[in-house]
């Protein structure tokens, strides 16, 4: 008996074949094996795993872009360029939201500063602060309610609307001057694709 199992069945091949061969050819089958399964399932399990950072990446992007109302933080320097909002240094209370659509995109920007970065932001926008008129609420009432904006509260509130001809953007400027310390700014920056 050569150490094989009673009804162990062999290939024709391997009725003839000495045992050192017939253990050296299942080594190359199961080296075979083993190399076909790394060569097909390592692509696949990576394949595997970018699908899911894929699908949750788009979830991610779903949830931020669905939400309504500002998201504390500063806006993208590509965001702040296109829509020319120039937020200045110090600031403080800084949020924004933006929506797009096929007629108009809007960026919206809140930020807390001081006297000069007041001077500051307005001459970036191309404008002056004796262009703010006294008790001008010039966002209007959609764009309060989508960021949540109540300009009801003390004064005084002055603003502007700085129209630029296409393709720059149009500002809705209101300022709250009741700390003129600590001015709070609101933007809304519009352009038309």
């Amino acid at each position: 008996m050569t150490g094989d199992l009673p009804h162990q069945s062999r290939s024709p091949e391997d009725a003839g074949r000495p045992a050192g061969e017939r253990r050296r050819v299942i080594r190359r089958r199961a080296l075979t094996l083993l190399t076909i399964v790394l060569l097909i399932g390592i692509p696949a399990g990576y394949l595997v795993i970018s699908a899911n950072q894929s699908r949750d990446s788009g979830r991610d992007k779903e949830e931020k872009y669905s939400a309504t109302g500002l998201t504390t933080g500063w806006p993208s320097k590509l965001q702040r360029r296109l829509y020319q909002v120039p937020v200045p240094h110090p600031a403080a209370k800084v949020a924004y939201y933006e929506t797009n659509n096929w007629k108009t995109s809007r960026l919206y920007v809140q930020f807390e500063t001081n006297g000069a970065g007041l001077d500051a932001f307005l001459a970036g926008v191309g404008v002056h602060r004796g262009d703010l008129g006294r008790d001008g609420i010039t966002i209007s009432a959609r764009d309060q309610r989508i960021t949540g904006w109540d300009f009801t509260g003390p004064g005084p509130w002055q603003g502007l609307v700085h129209e630029q001809e296409n393709p720059a953007p149009t500002h809705d400027i209101v300022v709250n001057t009741a700390d003129p310390d600590r001015p709070m700014v609101y933007v809304v920056s519009r352009t038309v694709p």
